[in-house]
């Protein structure tokens, strides 16, 4: 008992350094890069766009919501298993986005299901309809997995 007591007092004053270190490193890596594109005076879709931000911009491209995903600048068609759509050049409609937040994305694809649940799932699901597509080819194709 008196060894886990000495272990454990060894230990313990290193966990408020590290939880130091990790929030000074979270807020040093939100402070970089872009914006958000969506106003705050707009404050439901700029809280959207965070949410995007926040939950898929790891796979998805979209600029209105400081998105970057993994998927080439420009590349609209599937890219490797991992890259989620580029939002920018294809355009989504609500339902298909709400489909894919609820069920992993579409067939073949490895997103997390329920990423973002009940009315922020919603929420989402229209930011993207609203805010996809704005930098589509011309012609219209911008094929791609979901």
């Amino acid at each position: 008992m008196g060894l886990a007591r000495l272990i454990c007092a060894a230990v313990l004053p290193a966990r408020p350094l590290l939880a130091c270190a990790a929030a000074a490193g979270g807020i040093l890596i939100a402070g970089c890069g872009g914006h958000v594109e969506v106003s705050k005076s707009d404050a439901a879709l700029h809280h959207d766009a965070i949410l995007f931000n926040e939950r898929c911009s790891g796979c998805h491209t979209l600029d209105a919501a400081n998105a970057r995903g993994s998927k080439p600048e420009g590349q609209a068609a599937p890219g490797e298993r991992t890259d989620g759509p580029n939002f920018n050049v294809r355009k989504e409609n609500r339902d298909d986005v709400l489909f894919a937040i609820q069920n992993g994305g579409f067939s073949g694809s490895i997103m997390p299901a329920n990423v973002v649940v009940g009315r922020d799932a919603e929420d989402v699901a229209l930011f993207v309809e609203r805010y996809a597509g704005k930098k589509a080819p011309a012609q219209g194709k911008t094929g791609g997995g979901g």
